[in-house]
């Protein structure tokens, strides 16, 4: 009798699903490179080290929060450091330390100070792209020896750290390989983005399209050596648009029930709605803004009229018939009347 493989998705695994909205592979990817180094098959000596690529706003940084998170981190052992602050030869004082007898001495590195007291940490170096080739430099150091000398000339150690870089580059290949895999599967790619399922990125499209990319950017094959894992974050489905846009109308739901006493029900026709303001360029953000734009802004109209309404305010978000317009229906319950309005969103 063989052996049956456990292909139930592990702890983490499960966790970043319930935290990240699509990213299938990624998630899998992450949680499964994560899971190796924790059960010891992977180099003590070393850290764990990934390159996040894709377009903005499709859950990157998301995900590096995710596993901070997971890993029951204290706050301070998720580091997060802008790669555009970094531009410059000199800045390379500020990430590690500067030496004795320069100015910022005695305060340490960005980077180092926070390593030393949380040795086992995530960091995130957003943008990484942006990045002066000597901080990079310092970067190779850390990932490929786990560890480097500050500054002060103490040993920081990074070995235990779990390290996510993101970057926006290839991003476009990315983009228009997804488009032209959804085409080839005949499925309908429209403007907004929608009814597209989900594409896993090929071998060969990363050896033969995003690789040279890199090496173009970054001129430097050690660095790229020592990235356990590339992940790439895709542009969302029809389904995760519809999950982010009923992610940001509960929030904003609890809060208007919460803090100005006005409930809000809406059909589910309308997240299709408010799903077709994604811009692909944009990411989720394109959702936040839509959803703020024709719901928010509305709400906090109408509560503005009737701030003084005793027992609330009821409003119902409706789709008119096959348009891609929106209605929202106010009903506000007083002692003695009831006041109706109707407004397009």
């Amino acid at each position: 009798m063989g052996l049956s493989r456990n292909k139930r998705p592990t702890n983490l695994e499960k966790h970043l699903q319930e935290n990240i909205v699509g990213q299938e592979h990624a998630v899998s990817l992450v949680a499964r490179t994560i899971r190796r180094k924790e059960a010891g098959w992977q180099s003590t000596e070393k850290p764990l080290v990934f390159l996040f690529l894709g377009s903005s706003g499709t859950g990157k940084t998301e995900m590096a929060k995710a596993v901070s998170t997971h890993l029951k981190l204290k706050e301070t052992a998720f580091i997060r450091i802008d790669m555009s602050e970094y531009q410059e030869k000199h800045d390379v004082s500020r990430f590690v330390g500067a030496p004795p007898g320069y100015l910022g001495h005695d305060a340490g590195g960005q980077l180092t100070e926070k390593l030393k007291k949380t040795p086992k940490a995530v960091v995130l170096f957003d943008e990484v792209e942006k990045a002066h080739r000597d901080v990079l430099t310092i970067m190779l150091q850390l990932f490929d020896e786990g560890r480097l000398t500050d500054g002060k000339g103490e040993t920081v150690m990074g070995n235990k750290a779990i390290f996510f870089m993101t970057s926006n580059l290839g991003s476009d290949a990315i983009t228009d390989f997804w488009k032209k895999e959804n085409k080839q599967s005949g499925l309908n790619i429209q403007k907004s983005y929608l009814n597209i399922g989900q594409v896993k990125i090929p071998d060969n499209f990363q050896q033969e399209v995003i690789q040279p990319i890199l090496k173009r950017h970054f001129k430097r094959d050690e660095f790229l050596g020592r990235i356990n894992e590339t992940v790439f974050f895709l542009p969302f489905t029809e389904d995760d648009l519809v999950q982010l846009v009923t992610r940001e109308m509960d929030k904003w739901s609890k809060l208007a029930n919460s803090r100005h006493r006005i409930r809000v029900s809406w059909d589910d026709s309308v997240l299709k709605v408010l799903a077709n303001g994604y811009k692909v360029d944009y990411g989720a953000r394109s959702i936040i803004h839509e959803v703020e734009r024709r719901i928010v802004n509305n709400l906090a109209q109408l509560q503005g009229e009737y701030e003084d309404i005793v027992k609330g305010i009821r409003i119902s978000v409706e789709r008119e018939s096959a348009t891609l317009r929106a209605v929202m229906k106010m009903e506000v319950l007083d002692h003695h009347d009831r006041v109706r309005k109707e407004i397009s969103i």
